[in-house]
């Protein structure tokens, strides 16, 4: 039997190398499935994941996702209800079906409209990723919807509105501080709650807001506005604030909600003696028609309010126009029907 003629040195080398620690291996592609997130099969399961890729990729407002995750909501219950849980079997006669189902309900086109907007981008996202061969909503039709003028409310109303809020109190200073500041920029409801003190240049009389899709712009304040915000960020009762960047604060310190705004507005419609209902986009309605009243550039008001489209700040003109008519109608002795 012949010996071995390895060294002992040769043996060493090989067990040290034997116990050296691995270097770490990419994990295999079917260890990368195993960690990845499930992919959605039901109807419901790819709304969740539409939604959580609205909030992340697309920088969708708290807003639009509330209304998008409502309007789908529904959906998907009317489609299981017809057993239809898969995506791929949703036809044009099932989106026909889900309109004649708010029809019945007595619901407004407009909101109809809204909703079936929300379905066809849900199967536009399903149709882009693959999850679908066929759009079911592409030839679909919700029917014309009649267009209705936004309301606005009289400058001596306003005036009415603002004078109301209880300047002897800190909460009536930061009511003032807020509507004036609304009225004054044209703001969203959900623009001015999220104004953050950086956002604020009072010397120059402009602010920062984030719109729709996070998109920012800038925005006037005029000098009553800049007035009352002044009095209301140097009020010694002002609350400590929790989040040391917000402008509005809740008795609390916390930074206001779009529905405190709500509230606040409601309040001092009842205080003013107003008689119609006010809502927050109410008053950006009135910043838009009351520019346009006073001549003001069709795109200085598009630019003012973050439209995209300029079509759709021109519905303003319709109202301004409107407003001229019934002056004159009112006004003029020869303006009525012979």
């Amino acid at each position: 039997m012949k010996r071995s003629t390895r060294s002992p040195a040769g043996a060493r080398a090989r067990t040290s190398a034997s116990t050296e620690p691995s270097q770490p291996q990419a994990p295999s592609a079917r260890a990368k499935r195993s960690t990845a997130a499930p992919t959605p099969r039901t109807l419901a399961e790819h709304v969740a994941h539409y939604l959580a890729e609205l909030a992340a990729a697309r920088g969708a407002s708290e807003h639009t996702l509330r209304a998008y995750a409502k309007d789908l909501e529904e959906f998907v219950a009317h489609a299981t209800a017809l057993e239809l849980t898969d995506p791929a079997l949703v036809t044009p006669r099932t989106l026909r079906g889900f309109l004649f189902a708010l029809d019945d309900r007595g619901l407004a086109r407009t909101s109809a409209r809204r909703k079936l907007s929300a379905v066809r981008s849900l199967f536009q996202h399903l149709l882009e990723r693959g999850f679908i061969e066929q759009h079911p909503g592409k030839a679909l039709r919700s029917g014309k919807v009649a267009r209705t003028l936004p309301s606005a409310v009289d400058a001596s109303e306003l005036d009415r509105l603002l004078a109301s809020c209880d300047l002897s109190t800190p909460l009536g200073r930061r009511d003032r501080a807020l509507l004036e500041f609304v009225y004054s920029a044209g703001t969203r409801a959900a623009e001015a709650v999220s104004l953050d003190l950086r956002d604020l240049d009072l010397a120059s009389g402009v602010a920062r807001v984030r719109g729709k899709g996070r998109k920012e712009r800038l925005v006037g304040i005029g000098s009553r506005a800049r007035a009352a915000l002044e009095a209301y960020l140097s009020d010694p009762e002002r609350p400590t604030p929790k989040d040391e960047r917000a402008v509005f604060l809740n008795a609390r310190g916390g930074r206001l909600t779009t529905r405190a705004l709500g509230l606040i507005l409601d309040k001092a419609t009842l205080q003013s003696g107003l008689p119609k209902k006010l809502h927050p986009h109410l008053l950006r309605h009135s910043f838009a028609t009351h520019l346009l009243d006073a001549g003001a550039d069709l795109k200085a008001v598009q630019d003012l309010l973050g439209h995209a489209h300029i079509t759709t700040t021109q519905i303003y003109t319709h109202v301004s126009i409107e407003r001229l008519r019934k002056v004159y109608e009112q006004a003029h002795p020869r303006s009525g029907k012979p």
